[in-house]
């Protein structure tokens, strides 16, 4: 598109215009934090760390070699830090093997598969196309299939340099390749991607790794302010075109960190999404992050949780001081921060002991003397080689001897609670804790906003609700949520519509689900209410529990208006097109039916659930060879699958093959014990 002279040069003194508001600001600084920064813009647009690489050549070049610039990649031979010499695990709970191996053209494969005695019973070969981690914990691996991301079942574990499987797949959850990467996982663990709409986990383009614009915001205003030859003294003020996180205050630094360094029950604000925060913003307009708390449990802590526990430590405590340092151009140098220990632009791996150290001993160096272990250790050792220096000497050389870690005590090694086998610093810093304190009996408190001191009804409820449905199945949360949301009159049941068919539906309510409903109106909510796309499809979600519900209740043809505008709102989303095409299955539509699942697996060839329910919609038409060619496809991606087992047993007893369909319930009632349908049927054929 073409620009005129007299709008090109108003741009230019629009810009102009707002250097010099940032100029005297900068002499005021308390107002700096009350100005948008250019970047938070709707117009800003991400320009690529490429583009930053043009005037930051030596940053780049130390900060590609951070576990933020290593956090994603293809899969390749560079980026792997796997040991594949010793790559066959083995998870008894689903009693699948698992090898990870390079193929021929230097692409990365994991074979799952099953023995009975030294027979392969069973086996299937899946490329891993990204690795996810910077190796400096994991790598774990994803898969892309049509543009939906899933996790893969190995990672490589390279403290132990050992393979086991991926955090969250032990213990009997393995979900083997269907495990998706959504949005609030892709959008910490590597630059922001470009989402499709509609979908759960399906990417147009993705980055490789953490870029600059994570932690300074969108690049376009700043690099077309800097093209024109605009200058400012960075050195006293602040320049308003991007984001340098060490002038902004105390808090809004830490929520540029806690973005993703403070994992747990993340809350969006309605309407927003993921994507939606941008540096020098207030995280808690954006996103609420709960977690469980517990007394006597101080010991315990998850991967991504360091900006809370550094908020618990009393040096944090006693550092902070709003009102010291409001008036600064860097607060952060008067108060204990992320930045205070961490250069973001240089990996943790060269960062040598005595730059940690430095960050403890500016505050405690004068107190400490030599009453640190650590310290009269390295005291020693000097002591004996340098021999003749003067006393005066000594403490200096001590405080930079690398000997001297304050962190080795002080912010000690451990296993967070949901990263197995890795081990990494608390930063919740303490005098060491006794085993007194570790044998108290730890004790459930509530679940706490860490980073919204006052959160609204509704966004409680959310939180308890996703703390039961995704983290913790205990009814009190759901029992709590339910507090929090008012249902006074018809308002304030529409208001909180989303929350209260979410929580029945988790309660198994359906009856409930379909009152709230009926209290409504389904025209009214489908013209006013469950009408509009979102990043996280939260009224496509609506649509489907209330459908579900119907279904539970036996009304297939109220569930399917609901279905349908399900997959209106979220198109890309496999499980709602299957359960569409089900329901109309389920009524006779069968054209209807066969082109929803079509859809559905044009989307994703391996998903199992479509590939069977469709191998029975051409059994109940009759084509049995095509029944079993599906229920067959079906197994080869989950020989386990309940309900293709069933189906398949049904199909030999249909076609009079007695002896197959026994095995195939012997196979059934042996995995599913549970599974009376099966036991019933196998008794009746004996």
């Amino acid at each position: 598109m073409k620009i005129s002279i007299n709008l090109f040069l108003f741009v230019i003194l629009l810009f102009s215009s707002c250097i010099d508001e940032v100029k005297t600001v900068a002499d005021n600084s308390p107002k700096k934090d009350t100005l948008v920064y250019l970047n938070h813009a709707d117009t800003a647009r991400y320009v690529g760390i490429n583009t930053c690489r043009l005037c930051h050549q030596g940053i780049y070049n130390t900060f590609i070699e951070t576990g933020m610039g290593k956090s994603f990649a293809g899969a390749t031979k560079e980026k792997s830090a796997g040991d594949y010499k010793h790559s066959v695990i083995y998870d008894e709970f689903s009693d699948f093997y698992y090898k990870s191996f390079w193929g021929a053209t230097d692409s990365l494969y994991f074979l799952e598969f099953r023995l009975q005695g030294k027979d392969t019973i069973y086996k299937r070969l899946e490329r891993a196309d990204y690795i996810i981690g910077s190796g400096h914990h994991t790598n774990s691996h994803m898969q892309n299939i049509n543009g939906h991301f899933n996790q893969m079942p190995m990672t490589f574990y390279t403290q132990k340099k050992e393979w086991h499987l991926p955090p969250g797949f032990e213990n009997g959850v393995n979900t083997r390749f269907t495990r998706k990467i959504g949005l609030e996982c892709m959008s910490c663990h590597n630059a922001l991607p470009d989402f499709v709409m509609g979908s759960e986990n399906k990417y147009s383009h993705v980055d490789e790794g953490i870029n600059c614009e994570r932690c300074h915001g969108p690049g376009s205003v700043h690099v077309q302010q800097r093209s024109t030859g605009s200058k400012i003294d960075t050195a006293n003020y602040i320049d308003y075109s991007i984001v340098n996180p060490s002038k902004l205050s105390i808090d809004l630094q830490f929520d540029v960190c806690q973005r993703c360094h403070l994992q747990g029950n993340a809350v969006l604000k309605e309407g927003k999404s993921f994507c939606d925060f941008k540096p020098g913003m207030k995280l808690s307009d954006y996103i609420s992050v709960f977690l469980p708390k517990y007394a006597n449990a101080d010991d315990e802590f998850i991967m991504a949780s360091h900006a809370d526990r550094l908020k618990m430590s009393k040096c944090f405590i006693k550092s902070f001081n709003p009102a010291e340092v409001k008036n600064k151009l860097k607060p952060y140098k008067d108060a204990l921060t992320c930045v205070s220990c961490h250069n973001p632009h240089v990996s943790v791996k060269v960062t040598g002991n005595e730059i940690f150290n430095a960050a403890c001993l500016n505050c405690h160096g004068k107190k400490v003397e030599m009453n640190c272990t650590e310290k009269s250790v390295a005291a020693i050792l000097l002591y004996a080689e340098l021999g003749s220096a003067s006393a005066d000497e000594i403490p200096k050389q001590v405080r930079n001897d690398s000997r001297l870690n304050c962190v080795s005590c002080h912010m000690p090694k451990s296993t967070p609670t949901d990263i197995p086998h890795v081990t990494v610093h608390d930063h919740f810093i303490r005098k060491p804790i006794t085993k007194k304190q570790k044998d108290k009996i730890k004790t459930f408190l509530g679940l706490f906003a860490i980073n919204d001191k006052n959160p609204d009804s509704l966004t409680k409820a959310k939180a308890n609700i996703n703390q039961f449905e995704k983290f913790d199945q205990q009814p009190h949360y759901l029992d709590t949520a339910l507090k929090y949301i008012s249902v006074k009159d018809k308002n304030s049941i529409l208001k909180n519509f989303d929350a209260l068919v979410q929580l029945y539906f988790l309660k198994n309510d359906f009856v409930k689900v379909i009152a709230l409903v009926n209290q409504i109106g389904a025209a009214i909510l489908f013209t006013n209410r469950l009408n509009k796309k979102s990043y996280d499809n939260q009224q496509a979600w609506t649509c489907y529990r209330i459908g579900e519900s119907y279904n539970y209740q036996g009304k297939p043809n109220d569930a399917i208006q609901f279905f349908e505008q399900t997959n209106k709102l979220a198109p890309f989303v496999v499980e709602f097109k299957d359960k569409l095409a089900t329901a109309h299955a389920s009524i006779g539509n069968h054209n209807l039916a066969h082109q929803y699942f079509n859809e559905t697996l044009k989307e994703n060839p391996k998903y199992v659930p479509s590939i069977d329910n469709l191998g029975f919609l051409y059994l109940t038409e009759g084509n049995v060879q095509m029944a079993e060619k599906l229920y067959n496809q079906a197994l080869a991606l989950d020989p386990d699958n309940e309900n293709t087992l069933m189906n398949l047993a049904g199909l030999y007893n249909y076609k009079g093959n007695m002896l197959e369909a026994k095995n195939i319930l012997k196979k059934i009632v042996k995995k599913y014990p549970n599974n009376k349908n099966a036991v019933q049927i196998l008794q009746s054929l004996h």
